[in-house]
């Protein structure tokens, strides 16, 4: 069983926002982050890389747990 370290609880943190924003993206055409922080300003693309990086932070150690 994978165990949840803070990283990684940071990482599942950050996804859920983005998906939840992703969501609205979708159903409403509504950004959140955008709506929030402004149109690509630095504080939105520095929230929009962390989620990607909590991506490869959550997939990496998933794939290597269902490798064992």
């Amino acid at each position: 069983m994978l165990e949840l370290n803070t990283r990684l609880w940071v990482a599942l943190v950050l996804l859920t926002v983005g998906g939840l924003n992703w969501g609205l993206v979708g159903l409403f055409k509504f950004n959140l982050v955008s709506t929030i922080f402004g149109e690509m300003s630095l504080f939105a693309r520095l929230i929009y890389v962390a989620v990607a990086v909590s991506a490869v932070a959550v997939l990496v150690p998933a794939l290597i747990e269902s490798k064992k």
